[in-house]
C-alpha cells in the first residue's frame, strides 16, 4: 500500500500509524476480546507496521540522485564492486570522491557505470577516473512496469551512466573505514572469483564464479539464454537453493562426523552442533557472495531454520518462514514488491505445506535391501517431481507477471539437474572456494566442472526443443495481489476449506489480458516502436533495444527483425515517417535533438502523420498530435492506444506518482 501511493506522506504519518498499530496490539492482548476480534487487531496492526516500517526505511535510505541531461562528466572514485553486466556490457559499482558540476551534497552515494568493451576490470578498491555520462537511474520501460529507479533508490545507487574513456588509475585520500572494509571483503572476491575461471576455464568457470562469489561478469551471454529458456536461470542468482545446499551440506556432514566420533557422540547433541555449524557456514557463503538482496533473504530464512534447531524447534514449519518473513521486511519494507522475495516465500511456503501434509507410511522392519533401495528410489523419485512441480505453480504467476515468459520444459530441466547441483556441483564448489587459496581446490573444483558441463549440457538440448518458451502479456495489476493471497490461503488453510483459494491462486493465468497498445515511445524518445499484429516493430532497433524487449514481452508481442520496419515506414539515422499505402499506425519520429534536422523534417512529417514524435524541443504540428522533449521530461514512457476518438496516451510518470524515486 505505500509503495503505490501517489505522492509521498510525512514522516509524522508514519510515527501516528506506528502507535496506532502499537496500540492495536495492545488492546488485543489486555481487553476481553473474542478470537474473530484478536485475529483482526493483530493483522491489522501488523499492516500498519508494514506502513510505517516502509516510510521509515525510505526516510533513512535517501540520498542524492543525478540529475538527468548533465552531459558529460568528470568522477573520480572508489571501485567498491564489479557489478552483474548489463545490456552494454560490464558495469562496475563506485563511490564517488568528486564528480565534476556537481556539489558535494548533491553527490551520490554509490553510481553504476557501464564501462566499453574493451576496457579492462580494476579489482574492489581501486581509485579511478574517467570521463562519463551520468544520469538517474532510469524509468520504467513502459507504463505499469517494473520500477528499476525505485530499486536503486533503496539499494543507494543515486546515478548510472557509461564511460566515454578508459578507465585511469588514480591517487585518493584513504576511504572511510566501513567503505574501506567492503572494497577489502569485495577485493578477495574478485580474486576468488578469477582463480576459479582460471582454474576451470570460462565456460564453466564463469558460471562457478557466478555461484560462487556472486560475480557474474565471465558467464557468457549464450549460456545465460539457455538457461533461461530451460528454466535454470535461477542457479545463477544466489537464493535460497545455494544456501539450502551449502547450510545443508554442512549440516550433514557435520552431523555424520560427530556421530562417527564415539566420544563425542556420547556428550553433544550433534544436531545442535551441526546446526551451529550450518548457520556459520550460511553466513560465510553470505560474506563470500557479496550479499546480495536474494542472498540476504535466503540466508535469513536459513539462519531462523537452524536457529529453531538450537533453541529446540521446529526447523522446518510455517512458523519458522513467518518468522523469517517478518525479519526480512523489518529490515527491507520494500523487498514486499521484489520478484525474488514473492517467488522464494510462494515457493517455500508451498514446499513446506507439502510436506506437512506429505503422507509418512510406517516404516517396514526386516525388508531386504534390495526391495528397500527399490522403494527409496520410487519415494525420491516421486517426491522430487511433486516438489518441482509444487514450487514451478507457485512461482509460475509471479514468473508470468514479471517476466512473461515460462519456460515449457522447465519441470524436467529441473528434475534433470537437481541431483547433480545439490548433491556434486554445490558442495565442490563450496570446498573448493575454501582450499582454493591454499592451492589445494584442483580436485573438488574438477568435479564441479563436470557437473556444471552436465548442467549445461541439459540446458543447451532443453532450449534448442521447440516451444521451449512461451510469451505471456502482464495481466491486470490486480491479479498478482490476488494470486499472492490464493497461494497463502492454499498453503496456510488445513482441510477442504484450502481449495476455496484456488481461483485466486490462478489469477494470472485465467484473467484476459487487456488489449495491446497500438505503440510505444521510450522515456527519452529515442525510439519508437508500433504493432503489427503479434509483432513489436521497431522504428530505431539500435537504440533502447532492451526497453523495446521489456515492453514487448509486457504486452505478449516478439520483436520484428531490423528489416521488418521497411514494409510500413521510410526511415533513416536519425528519422521516421510512414509510407502512404502503410497500414501501420501513421507515426513519424524524429530521434534527434539536432534543430536543422527538426525544422527540415518536421512539416513534412506533420502533413502527412497522425503521431509526430519528436525527441527535442518543437512547436506543436498544426494537425497532428505531437510529442517533444518536455512531454518525455513530464511523463516518461508512453503508450498509445487508437481508439475512435483519437490518440489516448498513457505515461508512465502518471502512474508512478511522485516519489523521492520517481522526481
Amino acid at each position: 500500500m505505500y509503495l503505490a501511493l501517489p505522492a509521498e506522506p510525512l514522516a509524522l504519518v508514519a510515527w501516528a500509524v506506528l502507535g496506532l498499530a502499537g496500540l492495536m496490539l495492545l488492546a488485543a492482548a489486555r481487553m476481553n476480546l473474542g478470537r474473530p476480534a484478536v485475529v483482526c487487531l493483530v493483522l491489522t496492526a501488523f499492516a500498519l507496521g508494514g506502513f510505517a516500517a516502509a516510510k521509515l526505511r525510505t526516510q533513512s535510505v535517501r540520498a542524492p540522485i543525478a540529475p538527468a541531461g548533465g552531459g558529460v562528466r568528470a568522477i573520480e572514485g572508489f571501485v567498491v564492486d564489479v557489478a552483474s553486466p548489463g545490456q552494454g556490457g560490464p558495469r562496475l559499482l563506485v563511490a564517488p570522491i568528486r564528480i565534476s558540476g556537481l556539489e558535494p551534497q548533491a553527490t551520490p552515494i554509490r553510481i553504476r557505470i557501464t564501462l566499453r568493451d574493451d576496457d579492462a576490470l580494476p579489482a574492489p578498491g581501486t581509485a579511478i577516473s574517467v570521463k562519463g555520462m551520468i544520469n538517474a537511474p532510469p524509468p520504467p520501460a513502459s507504463p505499469g512496469s517494473y520500477d528499476f529507479a525505485r530499486d536503486a533508490f533503496f539499494d543507494g545507487v543515486g546515478g548510472v551512466g557509461f564511460a566515454l574513456t578508459p578507465i585511469a588509475s588514480t591517487q585518493a585520500d584513504p576511504p572511510p573505514w566501513r567503505l574501506a572494509l567492503e572494497m577489502k571483503v569485495n577485493a578477495v572476491r574478485w580474486a576468488l572469483a578469477k582463480r576459479i575461471v582460471a582454474e576451470m576455464g570460462v565456460e564453466s568457470g564463469g558460471l562457478a564464479a557466478a555461484m560462487t562469489t556472486g560475480h557474474e561478469a565471465f558467464v557468457p551471454k549464450e549460456q545465460v539464454e539457455d538457461l533461461r529458456a530451460s528454466g535454470l536461470a535461477h542457479i545463477i542468482s544466489i537464493s535460497g537453493l545455494h544456501m539450502a545446499i551449502v547450510g545443508g551440506f554442512t549440516f550433514a556432514a557435520v552431523r555424520l562426523g560427530v556421530a562417527a566420533w564415539p566420544w563425542a557422540a556420547l556428550r553433544v547433541s550433534s544436531k545442535k552442533v551441526a546446526a551451529a555449524a550450518g548457520l556459520l557456514a550460511v553466513i560465510l557463503y553470505l560474506v563470500i557472495s557479496g550479499a546480495p538482496a536474494p542472498a540476504e533473504r535466503a540466508a535469513i530464512t536459513a539462519g531462523a531454520a537452524f536457529l529453531a534447531i538450537l533453541v529446540d524447534r521446529r526447523a522446518i514449519s510455517l512458523h519458522t518462514l513467518a518468522i523469517a518473513a517478518l525479519v526480512i521486511l523489518a529490515m527491507q519494507p520494500e523487498a514486499v514488491a521484489a520478484p525474488g522475495f514473492q517467488m522464494s516465500f510462494a515457493a517455500t511456503a508451498a514446499l513446506v505445506a507439502l510436506a506437512e501434509a506429505w503422507p509418512r507410511p510406517a516404516k517396514e522392519i526386516n525388508t531386504p535391501w534390495p526391495i528397500r533401495t527399490v522403494q527409496a528410489v520410487g519415494v525420491w523419485t516421486v517426491a522430487s517431481i511433486g516438489a518441482s512441480f509444487v514450487a514451478g505453480l507457485a512461482t509460475g504467476p509471479f514468473a508470468m507477471q514479471h517476466f512473461n515468459r515460462v519456460s515449457t520444459f522447465g519441470l524436467v530441466a529441473n528434475l534433470l539437474t537437481a541431483p547433480i547441483s545439490s548433491f556434486l556441483m554445490m558442495p565442490a564448489l563450496a570446498i573448493g572456494a575454501v582450499l582454493a587459496p591454499l592451492g589445494l581446490g584442483a580436485v573438488p573444483l574438477a568435479a564441479a566442472d563436470v557437473a556444471i558441463d552436465t548442467m549445461n549440457m541439459v540446458a543447451s538440448w532443453v532450449a534448442g526443443m521447440p516451444g521451449s518458451q512461451r510469451i505471456f502479456a502482464s495481466a491486470p495489476a490486480w491479479t498478482l495481489p490476488a494470486a499472492f493471497i490464493g497461494i497463502l490461503w492454499l498453503c496456510l488453510w488445513k482441510g477442504p476449506l484450502r481449495w476455496l483459494g484456488l481461483p485466486l491462486a490462478l489469477a494470472v493465468w485465467l484473467t484476459p489480458r487487456p488489449p495491446a497498445p497500438d505503440a510505444w515511445i521510450s522515456a527519452d524518445g529515442a525510439t519508437v516502436a508500433v504493432r503489427r499484429g503479434d509483432e513489436a516493430v521497431l522504428l530505431r532497433p539500435d537504440a533502447k533495444l532492451f526497453a523495446a524487449e521489456l515492453w514487448a514481452r509486457r504486452r505478449g508481442l516478439v520483436v520484428a527483425m531490423p528489416e521488418a520496419r521497411g514494409g510500413g515506414y521510410d526511415c533513416d539515422r536519425w528519422s521516421c515517417a510512414p509510407l502512404k499505402d502503410s497500414a501501420d499506425p501513421r507515426i513519424a519520429a524524429i530521434f534527434t535533438r539536432r534543430v536543422s534536422t527538426i525544422q527540415k523534417k518536421q512539416p513534412l512529417f506533420c502533413a502527412w502523420a497522425e503521431v509526430v514524435v519528436i525527441r527535442g524541443q518543437a512547436a506543436p504540428c498544426p494537425t497532428a498530435l505531437t510529442l517533444t522533449e518536455q512531454d518525455f521530461a513530464r511523463g516518461g514512457s508512453a503508450e498509445l492506444y487508437r481508439e475512435a476518438s483519437g490518440w489516448r496516451i498513457v505515461w508512465a510518470q502518471d502512474l508512478r506518482g511522485q516519489r523521492p524515486w520517481s522526481r
